[in-house]
């Protein structure tokens, strides 16, 4: 596999190649069709490029909420302390 970076490709190339392979078999077994590797590396490139960034932003979303809420819990445990 040629080697160039993709802006919105952030899987490693292992990775990469399993989902290919996924693709394969998902066609062949689910839809009793025949796609070939260069249409299954382009399907994933198209499902990398147009959602790929809105769930990578939406597992950086959920992480910071999170961070969030177990710094308030933090806060909260402090405050406690202070108490004492």
């Amino acid at each position: 596999m040629a080697e160039f970076n993709r802006k919105w490709d952030r899987i490693s190339d292992e990775k990469r190649q399993q989902a290919i392979d996924d693709l394969v078999y998902f066609f062949e077994s689910e839809r009793s069709e025949k796609i070939g590797l260069i249409a299954a590396e382009q399907l994933l490139d198209f499902f990398l490029e147009n959602i790929g960034p809105d769930v990578y932003n939406r597992g950086l979303s959920d992480a910071k909420t999170a961070i969030a809420k177990r710094m308030e819990d933090l806060q909260f445990d402090m405050d406690d302390l202070m108490d004492l």
